[in-house]
């Protein structure tokens, strides 16, 4: 199954935890991260970078539903 990455520009702050986590899966792009690929493989290090986003910017979804962030 392949998952989506999307990072919403509006609440990123480039704080660099996802591209610390996962820097084959994001990296930061100016004053915003940028997912690497919209699509990829199931990755766990992608739900770990929503659940540690401090602006909750990430969202990975597979299928439409909606993985993460994690309760």
């Amino acid at each position: 199954m392949t998952w989506e990455i999307e990072i919403d520009p509006q609440l990123c702050m480039a704080s660099g935890s996802c591209a610390a986590i996962a820097p084959d899966l994001f990296a930061l792009d100016g004053a915003h991260a940028r997912p690497l690929r919209d699509r990829i493989e199931e990755d766990e290090r992608a739900l770990d970078a929503a659940d540690v986003c401090p602006a909750m910017a990430i969202t990975v979804r597979a299928a439409g539903e909606v993985l993460g962030p994690r309760p």
